[in-house]
C-alpha cells in the first residue's frame, strides 16, 4: 500500500508540472490582458504609465521567462498576486474556499446518499413500478439544467412559499451564536445544495443500478444465495460492496471538481464561493487567480486519485496484487 501511494505521488509530480505549463500557455494565447482592463476602467492613456505597469507586473518579459518564474514561485507555495483584490492569490482562494467546500461537499454527500439508495432500490425491484419511477426521475434530473432547477426552486420555495432565502450564504447583520450561525448557513445552503445535488444524484442512480444488476448475475452472488444466506445479507455484504467500485470512481472524479465549485449555481444563489471569483477573474483578465485555481484544482485531482486507488484496494482485494 505504501509503495502504491509513493508511486502515485511520483507520477503526479510531472503531471502537475505539465498542467501548469499547458494552462500557462493557453492563458497566454487568450487575447487581452489585465492592463487592458485596468487602463479601460481607470482611463489610463499615458504610454509611460502603461509601460511602467507592464514592467511592474513582469509583462515586459518573454513568455518563457514568465513561465519559469511562475513555476519557481509555485514550488515556493506562491501562486502570485491578485491585482483585482489587491492581495495574494492564495489568500483570495482561502477566503472563498470554505463557502465552496460547504456547498460542494453538501451537494455531493446528498447525491451519494440519495443516488446510491435509489439505485439499489431500483436494482432489487427491477422492472417494477419503483424501477420505472426512479429511472424516470433520474432522467428528468439529469436532463434538467442545474440553473433551471435553481431558478424554479427560488420561485417556488423562496418567492411563492417564503420558506427559504433567495440567495446568499448567511443573514447579513444577524447577531447569532455559534450554533445559530451554523443553523443560518444550513438554512441558506438548502436550496443550492439540493439544486446541485439532484443532478449528481441522477448520475449515481443510473451507475449504481447498472452496477448492482451486473454484480447480481455473477457466480459468487449465485453461490451465496445457494448457501441459504438471507436476501438482505447477499445484497449488503456481497453485491453492494462490489457494486460500489464504479461509484467510487465517479465520486473521485466529482470530488476533484470541488475547488472549482459550480459557477452557475453560485451565480444563481449569490453564493460567495470560488466559482464566482473564478468567473470574475476571467472577465477582468485577472489571470494569476485563474492559474492559481487551476493549479490547486489539479493538485486536488491528483490527491483524490490516490485516495480512490487506496479505497479500491480495500473494496476489492484482487486489485492489491
Amino acid at each position: 500500500m505504501l509503495r502504491l501511494i509513493v508511486r502515485r505521488i511520483l507520477q503526479g509530480i510531472p503531471l502537475l508540472l505539465g498542467v501548469i505549463i499547458i494552462n500557462f500557455l493557453l492563458i497566454k494565447l487568450v487575447p487581452g490582458s489585465l492592463l487592458d482592463v485596468m487602463t479601460a476602467e481607470q482611463q489610463v492613456t499615458d504610454p509611460a504609465m502603461i509601460a511602467r505597469l507592464r514592467h511592474l507586473y513582469g509583462m515586459d518579459q518573454s513568455a518563457f521567462m514568465q513561465l519559469v518564474k511562475y513555476i519557481v514561485s509555485v514550488l515556493q507555495f506562491d501562486l502570485g498576486y491578485s491585482y483585482r483584490q489587491n492581495m495574494p492569490v492564495l489568500d483570495v482562494i482561502l477566503t472563498h474556499l470554505p463557502a465552496t467546500l460547504i456547498l460542494m461537499l453538501a451537494s455531493i454527500s446528498l447525491a451519494v446518499l440519495v443516488g446510491c439508495s435509489a439505485g439499489v432500490l431500483s436494482a432489487i425491484r427491477v422492472n417494477s413500478v419503483w424501477d420505472t419511477l426512479i429511472s424516470a426521475l433520474a432522467v428528468l434530473c439529469f436532463a434538467a439544467p442545474s440553473f433551471w432547477l435553481g431558478i424554479m426552486m427560488i420561485i417556488l420555495f423562496s418567492v411563492k412559499l417564503g420558506w427559504f432565502p433567495v440567495g446568499g450564504m448567511e443573514t447579513i447583520g444577524a447577531n447569532l451564536s455559534l450554533w445559530g450561525h451554523a443553523v443560518d448557513i444550513l438554512y441558506h445552503l438548502t436550496l443550492p445544495a439540493v439544486a446541485l445535488g439532484l443532478f449528481y444524484a441522477a448520475t449515481y442512480t443510473r451507475v449504481m443500478r447498472a452496477s448492482m444488476l451486473e454484480v447480481w448475475q455473477m457466480d459468487f452472488v449465485r453461490t451465496a444465495r445457494a448457501k441459504g444466506l438471507s436476501r438482505a445479507r447477499v445484497i449488503i455484504s456481497h453485491t453492494l460492496r462490489n457494486a460500489l467500485l464504479p461509484v467510487v470512481t465517479l465520486l473521485g472524479l466529482q470530488l476533484g471538481t470541488v475547488l472549482g465549485g459550480s459557477i452557475v449555481i453560485e451565480a444563481v444563489f449569490s453564493w460567495p464561493g470560488i466559482g464566482q471569483v473564478l468567473f470574475d477573474s476571467v472577465m477582468s483578465r485577472n489571470y494569476p487567480v485563474v492559474l492559481g485555481v487551476l493549479v490547486l484544482s489539479s493538485l486536488l485531482v491528483i490527491a483524490i486519485n490516490i485516495v480512490v486507488d487506496v479505497v479500491y484496494s480495500r473494496l476489492d482485494p484482487r486489485i492489491r496484487s
